[in-house]
């Protein structure tokens, strides 16, 4: 499907059609309702196809961030390892407390576990059932949760059923603010001012949607400053820091030598390990608690053979440094589109006026690492006009809205990878720009013929079509 078409059939969904249902069954038509509510704000979800899988597109916005899927490379390792093992089985059998458990998932999470600094990891099918194991099953009653107000969606719900009833947030990335309200919550918990009860601190290493690091030396400082009695441990999601930050891809709080400070980390390789499934690395405490409280360790089938290998192929690219040049070329790439972008001679103008904004770029130059995750923010109303100008011109990129992001903050997320190229990152800095000149123009009156910018015309003019 040509990108003109794919717009043209997303756009189609989002029409209205519930009020198209009057003589249906009452359970489908409340369904559609409900999925109305996204419609009316653009924000269905679709079984779509993104144009970049059928090489009609630049690939601006998968999580395959190393290119081990879109390469091959990790399939060759894959199939060599299932190879060293010709007699595996296809199935786990059961739950990891039952006939689930078996010796390869064993030795896998104890090299995982040694990768990164580890006592030890626990393999589970996801990262949302990680983060959900994670919050409901290792604060204890009268223990409290400070977390930063952006982390994942899956730390929510898993907090959700936690047992821990104080859960503050603090303001995103703003160590003054994670001050004031641990020292809050320090103040209004006796049991935890006198120790016998513990403050679970949860951070993500790099933020999914901002594409910003966790200033996290500074809030362990603060940690140790506020709770003098030893008792506040951190919590860090490495989803975005796997294989992308850290000696071999070994994340941020590796890069940072503080595996000895922090409890609990998760690492995912839905994203630059190109594979499925998630860890969770802690004690042996940790690990204990986890199999014994987490339902979704309990109650869940264990990780199959071909999921562990996968994962087992991956880590055996990174340990023998197969991805450092990959994560080199990350950081190349991102840091040629910021000084692509900004030294565009439009770029001044646009951001002034506030028709483009890139909050990662604001001083990337004095950073020791730049993020792979760059988000593009516009006029809230331009978000799409800008997409359907960016997949026109063969980029495959997409909006962001609410519920992922808070209302108002709408952005388009940037992916960037190791198979992308100095002159697809130049496309996407000068199609970005294009698209912002046009914008100016409308906005200072000097388009007489429409205020809708020429991509959105054109994908508008097909919806009739389609």
């Amino acid at each position: 499907m040509a990108a003109p078409a794919f717009l043209a059939s997303w756009i189609k969904a989002q029409k209205l059609k519930a009020p198209r249902m009057k003589d249906a069954p009452t359970f489908y038509r409340n369904l559609e309702e409900a999925l109305d509510v996204r419609r009316a704000d653009h924000a269905m979800a679709t079984r779509t196809k993104s144009t970049w899988k059928t090489g009609e597109a630049v690939d601006f916005c998968s999580n395959d961030l190393l290119s081990l899927g879109s390469t091959g490379r990790l399939r060759t390792e894959f199939l060599e390892e299932l190879a060293r093992n010709p007699d595996f089985g296809l199935y786990a059998g059961g739950s990891r407390l039952m006939d689930g458990n078996y010796d390869y998932i064993e030795t896998v999470e104890q090299e995982i576990a040694d990768f990164h600094g580890a006592e030890t990891a626990l393999i589970l099918n996801s990262g949302y059932e990680a983060n959900g194991a994670i919050y409901a099953s290792i604060p204890r009653p009268g223990d409290a949760i400070v977390y930063d107000e952006l982390v994942h969606a899956s730390t929510h719900d898993g907090m959700a059923h936690s047992l821990a009833l104080c859960k503050m947030p603090f303001r995103h990335n703003d160590v003054d603010s994670f001050r004031d309200t641990l020292a809050s919550v320090v103040d209004s918990q006796p049991l935890i001012r006198d120790g016998s009860r513990s403050v679970l601190i949860s951070v993500e290493s790099i933020y999914s949607m901002d594409g910003d690091v966790c200033p996290i030396e500074e809030l362990i400082d603060v940690a140790k400053e506020i709770c003098t009695k030893g008792n506040a441990v951190f919590i860090v999601d490495e989803a975005h820091a796997t294989g992308i930050i850290g000696p071999n891809g070994a994340g941020l709080v590796c890069e940072l030598g503080l595996q000895n400070e922090i409890a609990i980390r998760l690492h995912t390789f839905g994203k630059a390990l190109a594979s499925s499934g998630a860890v969770i690395l802690g004690n042996q405490t940790v690990r204990l608690a986890l199999m014994n409280f987490a339902r979704s360790v309990i109650y869940t089938t264990a990780p199959s053979f071909p999921a562990v290998a996968a994962i087992r192929s991956a880590y055996n690219l990174l340990k023998m440094g197969a991805t450092q040049d990959s994560q080199e070329k990350i950081q190349h790439l991102v840091k040629h589109f910021l000084t692509t972008i900004t030294s565009n001679e439009i770029w001044d103008e646009a951001n002034d006026m506030g028709i483009l904004s890139i909050p990662v770029s604001d001083n990337w130059e004095f950073r020791d690492f730049v993020t792979h995750i760059v988000p593009v923010w516009t006029r809230q109303r331009y978000n799409f006009w800008l997409v359907f100008h960016l997949q026109l011109a063969k980029i495959s990129a997409f909006p962001i809205d609410y519920p992922v992001v808070p209302k108002g903050q709408s952005r388009i997320r940037l992916m960037f990878h190791a198979a992308n190229t100095e002159a697809e990152v130049e496309l996407l800095a000068n199609s970005i720009c294009e698209w912002a000149k046009e914008m100016i123009d409308i906005e200072k009156g000097g388009d007489s013929k429409s205020k809708i910018p020429k991509a959105a015309q054109q994908i508008y003019a097909m919806m009739a079509d389609v």
